[in-house]
C-alpha cells in the first residue's frame, strides 16, 4: 500500500491495523549475522575459516549466547564489508534494548544536580 503524503498530512491515513501495543524483543547480533550468511549461501564454517576465528565463537554468537567482541567485529566488519564498528554496534544497541526491557531495574534512580 502507498502512502499518499497529501493524505499523510491530512490525517486521513489509517494506521489502526499495525500498531499492536507490543514490544518487539530485542535482536541479538547472531541472528542479523546469520540472515547474512544464509543469504549469501554459506556456512559457519566457511566465515570462521575465512576470518580465523574458531566456529564454537561463530557458532555461539549465531546461537545468541555469546556476545560480539571488538575483535569479532573487526573480522566481521572486513569479511563482510563494513566498517570495524558495524557489528560491535549492533551488539551495544542490542545490550541496551535488553536491559530497558527490565523497567523496574532503573526506577528511582535520579539525575545528579549539581550544587552552584
Amino acid at each position: 500500500m502507498a502512502i499518499n503524503r497529501k493524505d499523510l498530512d491530512a490525517g486521513v491515513v489509517d494506521f489502526a491495523g499495525l500498531v499492536s501495543g507490543e514490544k518487539i524483543a530485542p535482536i541479538h547480533p547472531g541472528e542479523i549475522l546469520g540472515e547474512m550468511i544464509r543469504s549469501r549461501n554459506i556456512t559457519p564454517y566457511r566465515v570462521a575459516k575465512d576470518t580465523k576465528m574458531p566456529l564454537t565463537r561463530l557458532t555461539a554468537i549465531l546461537g545468541g549466547s555469546r556476545a560480539i567482541t571488538a575483535d569479532t567485529s573487526i573480522r566481521l566488519g572486513k569479511y563482510f564489508g563494513q566498517g570495524p564498528a558495524f557489528w560491535l554496534n549492533l551488539q551495544a544497541a542490542y545490550g541496551i534494548r535488553k536491559a530497558l526491557a527490565d523497567e523496574d531495574a532503573f526506577q528511582g534512580i535520579e539525575p545528579l544536580v549539581e550544587s552552584g
